[in-house]
């Protein structure tokens, strides 16, 4: 069953100019982004900066209003409901059920709170009572790995790592249908970013989160998410189980993602894929395929006629003219 059903979600930004500001083009940040995250499950957004997968999180959110599309969102067993339409009134007690690890560890900590009243405050604010409040606090700091003494200590007082953790218990605090992580690693150490990998993976097995996990890196994706969606200027050009895109990507632009992979090993780096150019202009996407003026494997189709996300193998969509017919390298 779906926690989380995407359909036709479109986010696009006016541009105002002259004196009298009037609108003269649309920035496109998500256009027509479809998926699903069933329960339990980890779907991983991923691409370049500026592709619109922090847009689509945030509309999930309802941080902002999309301009089109449907968030049918299930919060109880049997009861869902689209979150698109929804006013600020009508969202107030769905809140709960969807919470935000957010990228910066240290800007998303109110430093003049203690870490017990930062972790609870979600449920002082839910009317939880005070005894209720201290033993959910307890839980919480065991489930993230922190001491106990951590509760009456200040932000300032924990390293980078600590701080995502106790973001974390925040985001964990009322027990959520779907946590949305937007780029949680991405401010942190490499080493750093192991644990806090490690911490949701334990989480994931232990709580059974379903989880949208935005980031930019497919070597951090890979060891967390159980399928990846893969943005390219608003729209996504392929969605795979985690496995199947690592080892047979059906999308050029994945692949490039793909070798952009930092390796270890200087012998298994792959150059051999390094697209040209600069990702597209939101505002003014290029006709046909936003990525043939990059793509070596580009025809005239693509040139003039955009590709529909179809089904390349079972549960592997691709939005590429040539899917059937190219042979792309993965990481294996």
């Amino acid at each position: 069953m779906n926690v989380l059903e995407v359909e036709g979600l479109s986010k696009h930004y006016p541009i105002h100019a002259g004196f009298l500001r009037r609108e003269v083009g649309r920035v496109r940040a998500a256009e027509d982004v479809n998926f699903a995250i069933r329960r339990g499950e980890t779907l991983a957004l991923v691409g370049e900066s500026g592709c619109g997968k922090t847009t689509v999180a945030r509309c999930i959110l309802r941080a902002q209003q999309p301009t089109a599309g449907a968030i049918r969102f299930s919060y109880e067993d049997g009861q869902s409901v689209d979150l698109a339409p929804l006013s600020r009134r009508q969202l107030r007690p769905l809140r709960k059920h969807i919470q935000l690890i957010f990228q910066d560890p240290y800007a998303s900590l109110n430093p003049r709170m203690m870490v017990g009243d930062i972790i609870t405050e979600p449920l002082l604010i839910a009317g939880v009572d005070p005894v209720e409040r201290q033993a959910r606090l307890l839980e919480l700091l065991d489930l993230v790995g922190l001491p106990l003494a951590a509760r009456t200590r200040f932000p300032h007082a924990f390293s980078g790592g600590q701080r995502q953790r106790i973001g974390i218990a925040r985001a964990l605090a009322l027990q959520p249908k779907l946590i949305v992580a937007d780029e949680p690693v991405s401010a942190l150490d490499v080493s750093v970013q192991a644990q806090i990998i490690n911490l949701l993976l334990d989480l994931q097995d232990r709580l059974k989160l379903s989880m949208l996990f935005v980031a930019h890196d497919l070597g951090v994706v890979r060891h967390v998410s159980d399928r990846v969606a893969v943005m390219y200027v608003g729209r996504i050009v392929e969605v795979a189980p985690t496995a199947a895109l690592y080892t047979t990507p059906k999308h050029p632009y994945t692949t490039a993602l793909l070798a952009a992979v930092p390796k270890a090993d200087p012998a298994l780096r792959d150059a051999t894929f390094a697209p040209p150019g600069e990702v597209a202009d939101p505002a003014n996407p290029p006709p046909g395929c936003a990525f043939h003026p990059r793509c070596p494997f580009a025809v005239d189709r693509c040139r003039v006629e955009r590709p529909s996300l179809t089904e390349t193998a079972p549960g592997h969509l691709s939005a590429c003219h040539r899917a059937a017919e190219l042979t792309l390298t993965g990481v294996g």
